[in-house]
């Protein structure tokens, strides 16, 4: 009996585990590096053991740090999370031979799954339909995709549609995975596009029982990395539904798999092709519980133990939509800072490993929170979703929220039209959403009145001048109930001016009445119609953040008098997020085409290409490899070429 359980890992994952231990009575451990010293899930646990440093391969990657901390909190059994140690057979064997109970498969199924390239062998030994190895010397055929053989998340993952590109493209992808996985391995086989990617759930226990939980779809991706997951799939016939989950069976019973794990597909059409196995839990796993009314962790813990597995699972019942929110850019580049408020209101599941203060650092996954919600049709599901999401307050870092209720709200999703490539260019969302210039709102916006005289995206900067100036009003020291902008005599209105937008808010715009004004919230009726905007602001950001019933924006306003900035030179290259230089691709003096890479950065797990903006020579160059920067350090600067 699993009495204190340590879980090897961090974030969200470690907090859903937590949940599951407190509500069966089991003591939990957690573990931590000195980045995460004060994040949710080293608080929530009964104990936490201190991993030193912040790079995973000191801290959550170290086999006998975890094994030690395991003997030094008195914990009997690991849970491995996902991603880090969660697919290694080598911790497996470890936790065994330390004489603890491991909350997964056994070591040797995961090492039989750990190659892609033999798990592929294996699988089409077992019947399960797979796609074709290509040489990488001489492929024969393109489009193609390089892969990673260790590991998961889309990392070491490379599309090439032409013979130049395809060696620096797998060198690209044998760092990447060597970096994320140790192991620099890749393979390709041909890229299946305007594919579907589904999984299917297993469970299985000691005694030979294996379920098939249903299939999920995880098609809508960026980067190969999954942003929304549903349970089941839109787009799967019941005839395709049987052939992979018997797929799903026979590949668990292959490997003698035992405890949670997942089979991923290709699917087009009736053809249907083996991606990989998973020897762990999902991060989507949500959607199936859900669906199915299980906690998948539960029966883990229970598996692990011993227990046996009823003959068939649970039926079926509704629809399960979850959305990954990342700290990431329209350009899903990694952000980083303090998230000032964390908030997401509505009938939903937020599965976290943040909370409002949390610091969101650069040293691993830009995964916030997954948000999933539960209907009884998919159309309930979505949009119950986006409604959460469109009402969150996520303040301090940028996040992918926009994003996400574009996609939940857009017709070729809720008619089921999603593969992989819906994100991709052409696809049916492969672009933010484009704003009215000068637009402060984001595009989680959807339906502000809109029309002359006030412009789409100038209400919310009108609440912020209004709830600026009643906070001004309020902490005046004299005269506190003079009006906002008053005047002995005044010929000019009153403007706010923010670098996103610019308001005259005395007297207010034609149409518009401010019903209440305070630092907190301002109510505003344009045209008859009235809406309420929740304003914030905290110390050590001058950003102003303007929630509102239809989507959210983001303010700076412009100091009267500002103060005096360091210059920076035309040219430069800035550094979007911290990170560690990976290599620098020029020198002093080269002449270098608009796009071409100048250097590569690795933040949160990732390669970040930094590409010239213009054509032009390079006249300095202020990193070497290995070299760490900060956000909006100047890399490198480019003289762009005179017309």
């Amino acid at each position: 009996m699993i009495t204190r359980l340590l879980v090897a890992n961090r974030g969200e994952i470690a907090r859903r585990v937590f949940r599951t231990c407190r509500s069966l009575g089991i003591s939990t451990v957690a573990v931590f590096s000195d980045a995460d010293a004060r994040a949710p899930h080293a608080r929530e646990a009964d104990l936490a053991v201190r991993l030193p440093g912040v790079r995973p391969a000191e801290t959550y990657l170290d086999v006998e740090r975890i094994i030690e901390a395991c003997r030094a909190s008195g914990a009997d059994a690991v849970h491995p999370g996902y991603g880090f140690l969660s697919e290694s057979a080598v911790f497996a064997r470890a936790v065994l031979d330390a004489g603890l109970t491991w909350v997964g498969p056994p070591p040797e199924a995961i090492a039989a799954m750990g190659s892609k390239i033999a798990a592929k062998r294996l699988m089409a030994e077992a019947g399960v339909p797979v796609l074709p190895s290509l040489d990488l010397a001489a492929p024969g055929e393109f489009p193609l995709l390089v892969k990673a053989s260790a590991g998961g998340g889309g990392r070491g993952m490379r599309v090439v549609r032409d013979a130049d590109a395809l060696a620096a493209e797998v060198e690209s992808a044998r760092r990447e995975a060597e970096a994320a996985f140790g192991d620099g391995a890749v393979f390709a086989e041909p890229l299946l596009e305007a594919a579907r990617h589904v999984e299917v759930q297993v469970l299985a226990d000691w005694h030979g029982t294996v379920w098939a939980l249903g299939e999920r779809e995880c098609s809508i991706q960026r980067r190969h990395q999954k942003v929304v997951e549903e349970c089941p799939s839109p787009g799967v016939s019941e005839a395709t539904r049987e052939l992979l989950c018997a797929a799903a069976v026979r590949a668990a019973r292959r490997i003698g798999y035992v405890g949670a794990g997942t089979v991923e597909f290709l699917v087009k059409g009736d053809r249907v092709a083996f991606l990989e196995m998973n020897t762990r839990l999902q991060v989507e796993h949500p959607v199936t519980e859900l669906v199915f009314g299980v906690d998948l962790v539960r029966l883990q813990l229970e598996v692990a133990e011993g227990a046996a597995l009823p003959p068939g699972p649970p039926e079926p019942r509704g629809h399960a939509i979850e959305v990954r929110l990342y700290a990431e850019d329209a350009a899903y580049l990694p952000q980083t800072g303090v998230l000032r408020r964390f908030e997401v209101p509505g009938d939903v599941r937020v599965d976290s490993g943040v909370e409002s203060g949390s610091e969101v650092s650069p040293h691993y996954d830009a995964m916030l929170a997954k948000v999933v919600a539960f209907g009884a049709t998919r159309t309930e599901a979505a949009r119950k979703l986006a409604a959460s999401l469109r009402r969150a307050r996520l303040h301090g870092v940028t996040t992918n929220r926009g994003l996400l209720v574009d996609i939940l709200t857009s017709r070729a999703f809720l008619e089921g039209d999603t593969d992989t490539a819906f994100l991709s260019p052409g696809g049916p969302l492969s672009a933010p959403s484009p704003l009215a210039a000068g637009s402060p709102v984001s595009r989680a916006g959807g339906d502000l009145p809109a029309g002359p005289p006030v412009a789409r995206g100038e209400l919310p900067a009108l609440a912020a001048a209004l709830a600026m100036a009643a906070g001004r009003r309020r902490d005046a020291a004299v005269l506190a109930g003079l009006p906002a902008g008053w005047r002995n005599v005044r010929s000019q209105p009153v403007r706010a001016r923010f670098e996103e937008a610019e308001v005259v808010y005395d007297p207010l715009p034609p149409g518009v009445t401010a019903v209440s004004a305070r630092p907190e919230e301002v109510v505003l009726e344009h045209d008859g119609v009235r809406q309420t905007f929740q304003v914030a602001r905290y110390d050590g950001d001058e950003r102003v953040y303007v929630d509102f019933p239809a989507g959210s924006a983001v303010l700076t306003p412009v100091p009267r008098l500002p103060e005096p900035v360091e210059h920076v030179a035309p040219g430069s290259l800035l550094a979007p997020m911290p990170g560690s230089v990976l290599r620098v691709e020029v020198a002093e003096g080269d002449t270098v085409a608009e796009g071409q890479a100048v250097l590569v950065l690795e933040a949160m797990k990732m390669e970040h290409r930094i590409a010239a903006p213009a054509a032009g020579v390079v006249s300095d160059v202020y990193v070497e490899k290995g070299q760490q920067v900060e956000a909006g350090a100047v890399l490198a600067i480019i003289q762009k070429e005179s017309s």
